[in-house]
């Protein structure tokens, strides 16, 4: 008996919300008949890095109603103290999957909850809060997330390298070199459609070693669970194979870093009908009234969206206009919007009915990302704004007299940067609550004063010897 446990498994999680504790037997038989005997309650610390505790499968009516605590202040960024009272992790039953290489264990992803009612800094929790908000709007939020990553395994001496022999100027879909990782990429591939993920593309990407898998989109909330669980298999199939997966947004200065494109659209609750979409848009881009006024919101707010799409301080090592061996880094550098045009920002894809955020990269918290993103988009519909004409020039050699004259920012060129620009923000703090963007902020300029500290292998060979 195989059972995957996602929206489209077991008929016991899905009717659980609906059901409630009469569904949790069956639940537990299924789950115990197919094999599971542990299980995880699993969620997010403020890096998007996966926590868990482990349960008996006998114990799942006491998982689910919040039995597993966790101290918080042992948690990177989580704004308690050691004298606060710990969360509890309360699973999502709809969520529930078996791993596909481990069929004794099923994962759950699950809000944090404090003192018998949803925890505020939750991650998971913060991105619902704007689903709600989108939802009473009529909105469903349907995101898709494009993962790319590098896998790569270290030799004896501790080089580290790509598995592939070939060493390409240009590797962008190479099929040699996706021959040579398919023992690991193939038996991924194969378990994200286990799971009813439908993965429609995947290859090697435009740096040696990385590797992009594109699989369909989903609700939001869904969408970053499966982000979350990805990364996690991603680690087991390499690992497996002797090499490790590598989700730096930029690893290497001479090739593409990796990002994690966020494809939005928006669809009415009553029919899920796609409202981005528009057969007869003046602007000739097919997107919508509706998705030029969310886009507008997007870009309005990108400065500060940045930190938290591109929340490292390696991430603005990908957010410039050259340096890959491929000539540009296909990552964009100004706050602004075009058609099917990879320099802008928010791209409108050809075909149009989605727009999709380049900003973003491999490392991000998809919770935190995405609440930021539909809290701005939907700010933009509220107020009807209007993004102007789309661009369809490259982008990267807009002149400044050109830029300035299209009221054109610049996207941050720092961590440090961005963590101005989100503190600067009200958005910020509406979206994360007061607490979390506080520590947000105070865990991330740590970060970035830590960096700045450090003294670089460059800085030595440049000046050690200087004068």
């Amino acid at each position: 008996m195989t059972l995957n446990f996602t929206a489209a498994g077991s008929s016991a999680a899905k009717s659980f919300s609906a059901n409630g504790a009469e569904a949790v037997p069956l639940l537990e038989r299924e789950l115990l008949d197919a094999g599971v005997r542990r299980m995880m309650a699993s969620y997010v610390d403020m890096h998007g890095v996966s926590k868990a505790k482990f349960v008996p499968t006998g114990h799942l009516e006491q998982m689910l109603k919040g039995s597993e605590m966790f101290t918080g202040a042992a948690l990177e960024g989580v704004p308690q103290s050691v004298h606060d009272d710990e969360v509890a992790a309360h699973p999502d039953a709809a969520s529930c999957v078996v791993l596909p290489w481990d069929r004794g264990t099923a994962w759950f992803a699950s809000d944090l909850w404090l003192r018998d009612k949803p925890f505020e800094a939750c991650s998971r929790g913060i991105l619902k809060r704007q689903t709600r908000a989108a939802a009473d709007m009529g909105y469903r939020f349907n995101l898709g997330m494009e993962a790319e990553f590098y896998v790569l395994e270290e030799a004896d001496g501790g080089e580290i390298r790509p598995l592939s022999p070939r060493r390409l100027k240009k590797p962008c879909y190479d099929a040699l070199s996706a021959l040579d990782n398919l023992p690991w990429l193939g038996a991924m591939v194969d378990a994200m459609n286990g799971l009813g993920w439908d993965v429609y593309s995947f290859d090697q990407e435009d740096g040696l070693g990385q590797f992009e898998i594109d699989f369909t989109y989903a609700d939001a909330v869904t969408m970053a669970d499966r982000y979350v669980f990805l990364r996690m298999m991603a680690g087991h199939y390499a690992r497996a194979n002797g090499c490790f997966a590598s989700f730096m947004p930029k690893p290497y200065a001479d090739r593409t870093g990796s990002g994690a494109h966020l494809n939005m659209s928006l669809a009415a609750i009553g029919n899920g009908s796609n409202l981005f979409g528009s057969a007869s848009d003046p602007r000739g881009c097919g997107l919508s009234e509706l998705g030029y006024k969310f886009t507008a919101g997007v870009v309005r707010h990108l400065p500060a969206i940045c930190a938290v799409v591109a929340p490292t301080v390696n991430s603005y090592k990908r957010l410039v206009k050259q340096g890959s061996m491929s000539g540009y880094t296909w990552a964009p550098v100004f706050a602004c919007y075009g058609n099917n045009n990879r320099t802008n920002a928010v791209r409108i894809p050809m075909g149009g009915g989605r727009i999709e955020l380049r900003s973003a990269d491999s490392a991000c918290n998809p919770y935190l990302a995405a609440a930021m993103v539909l809290a701005a988009g939907l700010e933009g519909i509220r107020e009807n704004l209007d993004p102007g004409e789309p661009n369809r020039t490259n982008m990267y050699n807009a002149s400044r007299v050109e830029l300035e004259t299209a009221g054109i920012r610049e996207l941050p060129r720092t961590l440090g940067e961005a963590l101005d620009c989100f503190e600067e923000d009200p958005l910020s703090e509406e979206v994360m609550g007061k607490n979390m963007a506080a520590s947000w902020l105070a865990e991330k300029r740590s970060e970035w004063l830590q960096y700045m500290a450090h003294v670089s292998q460059w800085e030595f060979d440049r000046y050690l010897r200087f004068f």
